[in-house]
Order: C-alpha cells, then structure tokens, then sequence
C-alpha cells in the first residue's frame, strides 16, 4: 500500500508535458480540477476522460504506474459509494429492512467515483511531470501578485516544495520500518480495528522520529548556507513562457469552455 501511492513523486521522461512550463501545469491542473465538478452528466465525463487520456499519452508515464496510486483511496472509494447509494432519496431499485438503494443514488456514487478518480490522477499527472525545484519556481511566479500585499510567497511556496519532497522520502521511510517490525514479529494484517492501531504505533513512532530528524537537519542545512527566505534572491534557470505553452493554455482554455457550455445547455 505504501508503495502505491504516487501523488508527490516526480517520473523522469521527455515529453511534451515535462517541458511544459510549472506555472501552465498548474494552471491546467486547476482547470480540469474545476472541469471535473462542472460537468454534471456521464457525456461530459466522456469530454473529460478523453482529455485525461491525452494527458497520460502525452506525458509518458506508464498507465499502470498512474493508476496505481488508486489503490491508496480505495477505501475511501467504497465508503463514498456505499454513502451515496444507501442515504440517496428517490426512485427504489432494491430495498432490505432499513437499507435501500435508489435511482438517484446509484447514479450519484457513479459520478463521486469519476470525481475523485480523476482528481487523483490528475494531480499526480502534475507532480509525476514537474520536478520539486519547477513546482517551487511556478507557484511562486503565480503568487507574486500576493506579495504586494505583504504575503510571504517565498515562504509558502518553500513550504509546499519541501511537503512535496518529503512525501516519496517518508514513504521509503514507512517501508523499511515496516518490513524491520515485521522481520521481528510484528502484525499489521490481523485482528479488529482497534488491534491494528496498536499495531501501527512501533510503526509510528520511529517514523514521526525520523521525520523529525530528518526536519532538524534540513532547516540546519539551510541556516548553514545563510538562508533568509525570498527578499532578493534569483532564479537559477528563469521560467519563461515558449509557443508550446501558449498552445497549452489555448487549449485549456478551449477546454474549460467546453464543460462550461455543457453545464449551461444541461448536456
């Protein structure tokens, strides 16, 4: 499960995407984010399966390796299904004692699931493109105009670069602790709920430890090499736009209009 989950992770490969500018990456991931609640019918679903698709074609990631940071919302999966079809009012398909299942809410879960579904991916379609250092440089090339009003852009994006560093880093971490507890008896699969919390905490605590660790000697580091935030500081490679990403926003903006029209005309 650990290993499963791929939001955070960086593949190296050369496409198109990976050439992109940040800043046009995270402008596309929020459009489609915003896609995905507009569209409200299984054919504007359809639009936006079609242009994930082209997404992934386009990037180069292996379909499985994209896929399979699924298997880390699984349950959260079931558990908005199991929600949507059982506290949904409406037309009855199936009915036992309390619990029914309705029309409306068989439809509903449908649409949660390609929601959060293609949420995911698209996310991870981002980090999977876009190196720590490039998404630093984007997001704070976006929030500039917030430093006019004394928001520490520098500082937010730092801190958002570093989480996003950290993740692969701490999942690595939970492996080898994992398989270390399990090599010396430890059982994270059997028992009830409550038994497999008590499991986890020789999992927890060498970890929150080493993460800890681990944040000492980052912020030491960097206190090392007189760092004092953004005030000043350049860029080592400044972004700039190219044709490909004026294209890319051209498209997008194509794009976010066509869910648009969809959502107004109720297609």
């Amino acid at each position: 499960m650990i290993r499963d989950i791929t939001l955070g992770q960086y593949y190296p490969a050369d496409s198109i995407l990976h050439r992109l500018d940040p800043r046009v990456k995270f402008i596309g991931t929020m459009a489609f984010v915003v896609s995905v609640f507009v569209f409200n019918s299984f054919l504007g679903y359809g639009v936006a399966t079609v242009f994930l698709a082209a997404m992934i074609g386009l990037s180069k990631v292996p379909v499985k390796f994209m896929f399979k940071g699924l298997k880390s919302i699984f349950l959260i999966l079931m558990i908005t299904v199991v929600f949507n079809l059982i506290l949904t009012p409406g037309e009855i398909l199936w009915k036992f004692g309390i619990l029914k299942v309705t029309k409306e809410g068989l439809i509903l879960a449908g649409k949660m699931i390609i929601r959060l579904t293609y949420l995911v991916i698209g996310s991870s379609i981002m980090t999977l493109t876009t190196t720590p250092n490039q998404l630093t440089d984007g997001l704070e090339r976006l929030m500039k105009p917030l430093s006019y009003v004394k928001v520490p852009v520098h500082e937010i994006a730092m801190m958002m670069s570093i989480a996003l560093r950290f993740i692969p880093i701490l999942l690595e971490e939970t492996d080898k602790i994992m398989k270390a507890q399990i090599a010396r008896g430890a059982d994270f699969e059997r028992g009830n709920l409550i038994q497999k919390a008590k499991a986890l905490v020789p999992l927890l605590v060498p970890l929150f430890i080493s993460a800890f660790r681990r944040a000492n000697d980052l912020a030491m580091a960097m206190e090392a090499r007189c760092y004092h935030g953004g005030g000043g500081r350049t860029q080592m490679k400044p972004l700039k736009y190219k044709g490909q990403d004026y294209a890319a926003l051209v498209l997008l903006i194509v794009y976010l209009a066509v869910s648009i029209v969809f959502r107004v005309l109720g297609i």
